[in-house]
């Protein structure tokens, strides 16, 4: 798909997420927030099964993989994720769920402005507002393999007919699953 080229957290150290609790103001090393906000490439995974409910809206800086393999880790219960204006960004075997508020619009995984991302092997259900939103000239996306169900708004491709950056969008979606409870936007 066109995100083949994404790196991810490639050549970066390991960082491994002990730790399921969130803190915006003083996020420290253990917490999913401290490691998706550095600004080297990593390689994220996570020390076992736990559920995150973030505090506010998580943004992930550039070069990251977010690897869920091995463990069943949820962010569910409050604000989701966000990349924004990044580059090289992988999202992997997460159950991302009953995302809300926070500061953010409710979705699960929001990309805006952003190229080289690929979002893969994930299970989305119950959120806000939208599944997964790809904007405002966001390109060179793959959505894949991932497993959506329980939601109304589910995937939005796209800010709107008369922005101009969107244009020259590039997202594959590929061999995901379309589950129960589903009522729009697969995609819009």
């Amino acid at each position: 798909g066109f995100g083949s080229k994404t790196t991810g957290g490639k050549g970066g150290k390991f960082y491994v997420v002990t730790n399921n609790h969130d803190d915006t103001e003083n996020p420290t090393p253990g917490m999913l927030r401290y490691g998706v906000i550095q600004k080297e490439p990593l390689w994220i995974t996570f020390a076992g099964s736990m559920t995150i409910t973030l505090e506010t809206e998580l943004f992930i800086e550039s070069d990251k993989t977010l690897d869920g393999r091995g463990a069943n880790v949820h962010i569910a219960n409050g604000p989701c994720l966000t990349i924004q204006d990044a580059s090289n960004v992988i999202i992997h075997g997460l159950h991302i769920h009953d995302c809300r508020g926070g500061g953010s619009d409710g979705d699960a995984i929001r990309v805006l402005s952003s190229r080289n991302i690929w979002i893969d092997h994930n299970s989305l259900a119950s959120c806000e507002d939208g599944l997964v939103d790809v904007t405002h000239g966001s390109t060179l996306v793959t959505i894949s393999n991932n497993y959506f169900s329980d939601h109304n708004k589910v995937m939005l491709l796209g800010h709107s007919d008369t922005y101009p950056d969107d244009t020259a969008m590039k997202v594959s979606v590929a061999f995901n699953h379309f589950g129960a409870g589903l009522v729009q936007r697969m995609p819009r």
